[in-house]
C-alpha cells in the first residue's frame, strides 16, 4: 500500500508558475499509474492529467494541455506538476492519486490512493 502526501500549493499571480510534489512512501511508484486532480469550491472533482506506471505515456486534460507537465523522479519516489501559465480558474484543491493499472484512467474512482491535498489560489 502507497503513502501519497502533497506540497508545493499557494498563491501565485495570473501568469505565474508553481510546482506541485506528491511524494510517495510505502511502494516505488513506478508500481502505480499516476493520476492529478483538482477541485475547486462547489465542483466535483477534475481530471488534470495522468502519467503511465511505465512512465511512458502521458494524458492531460484540455483545460491543462500546453500549459501544466507532469513528470516524476523515480531516486526520489516523487512526481511533479508544473503549472505553467496559471489562470485564476485553475484556483483548486490539487490531488495527486495512484492506480495499480499500467495506465491511468481520467475518472477519480479508478484511482485506489489519494493524497490529503494541496490548495492552488491563482490572483488575477
Amino acid at each position: 500500500q502507497v503513502q501519497l502526501v502533497e506540497s508545493g500549493g499557494g498563491l501565485v499571480q495570473a501568469g505565474g508558475s508553481l510546482r506541485l510534489s506528491c511524494a510517495a512512501s510505502g511502494r516505488t511508484l513506478s508500481s502505480y499509474a499516476m493520476g492529478w486532480f483538482r477541485q475547486a469550491p462547489g465542483k466535483l472533482r477534475e481530471f488534470v492529467g495522468t502519467i503511465s506506471r511505465s512512465g511512458g505515456t502521458l494524458y492531460y486534460a484540455n483545460s491543462v494541455k500546453g500549459r501544466f507537465t507532469i513528470f516524476r523522479d523515480t531516486a526520489k519516489n516523487t512526481v511533479y506538476l508544473q503549472m505553467n501559465s496559471l489562470k485564476p480558474e485553475d484556483t483548486a484543491v490539487y490531488y495527486c492519486a495512484a492506480e495499480t493499472s499500467s495506465v491511468g484512467g481520467s475518472t477519480w474512482f479508478e484511482y485506489e490512493y489519494w493524497g490529503q491535498g494541496t490548495q492552488v489560489t491563482v490572483s488575477s
